[in-house]
């Protein structure tokens, strides 16, 4: 692998080889509802194959997020569920270039990564407190 030259590439590397598991879903969340923002502008200028790449990457964290699911926690079965539900709307939202749908998942994910920021920052404090 040749190193990069550029400087906020090399950050990016760093900062993922570097971050705890918890600050690595965070980054997914974060990727997925940038993808999902691009997507909907995608459709909105008519970019109907730049859409479709966008909204595979989001299904593929969305994925990614079903498979490394832990299912010990009783939570686990609903995220499991809107996982399954925002990667089924996700696939009807590609083929009918649908921005209404696209705007539901957005909103799904707007809500997953801040709660998950809630739930690192509670984490955070807990530790700190004992």
């Amino acid at each position: 692998m040749t190193a990069s030259k550029n400087p906020y590439e090399k950050y990016t590397n760093n900062s993922i080889f570097t971050a705890s598991p918890e600050e690595l879903t965070l980054k997914l969340y974060e990727g997925a509802l940038k993808f999902c923002n691009q997507a909907i502008t995608a459709v909105e200028n008519n970019e109907y194959e730049k859409a479709n790449e966008l909204i595979l990457k989001v299904q593929a964290i969305i994925r990614e997020f079903q498979v490394t699911l832990n299912r010990s926690y009783e939570i686990s079965e609903g995220f499991a569920s809107l996982y399954a539900y925002m990667h089924e709307r996700l696939i009807t939202a590609n083929i009918k270039k649908d921005l209404e749908i696209l705007g539901e998942v957005r909103d799904l994910l707007r809500n997953f990564r801040d709660m998950w920021k809630e739930a690192m920052l509670l984490a955070k404090q807990q530790k700190v407190s004992v």
